[in-house]
């Protein structure tokens, strides 16, 4: 039997859906994915929240999960009322409302935003997590 050997991240690309991440990423920018990087605290994140409802967030910390494993707190650059201005209805999804992501649900980091105004994403401080 032959095991394949991880060989490097595979790149991909992911489509910004939604307000939440106003003013850094806008609805209908396209991002660079390097899936199975390992993300550090400020950098842009493709999850996986409970439902399978996939998002684009920024990892804050690392926070204990209720089951005790450990997992990404994420949240949303917009706050609520910037995200409604804009057009959401309803509060920002994230940590906030759903708990802290497992890492095997951080699917990827965003590496930069390839359209429109192609540029390099660079961690940032967060908000202070809540």
């Amino acid at each position: 039997m032959v095991q394949r050997q991880n060989r490097g991240p595979r790149w991909g690309t992911a489509r910004v859906d939604g307000p939440s991440m106003l003013p850094t990423l806008c609805p209908g920018d396209l991002l660079l994915l390097r899936y199975g990087a390992r993300p550090r605290p400020g950098a842009v994140v493709v999850a996986r929240f409970g439902g399978g409802v996939v998002v684009v967030k920024r990892a804050v910390e690392r926070r204990t999960r209720f089951d005790g494993s450990p997992g990404w707190w994420l949240r949303g650059d917009a706050t609520d009322e910037e995200a409604a201005a804009a057009g959401a209805v309803g509060p920002v999804v994230d940590s906030r409302r759903r708990g802290p992501v497992a890492d095997e649900e951080v699917l990827a980091v965003a590496t930069a935003r390839l359209w429109p105004r192609p540029r390099r994403l660079v961690r940032r401080a967060p908000r202070a997590p809540e």
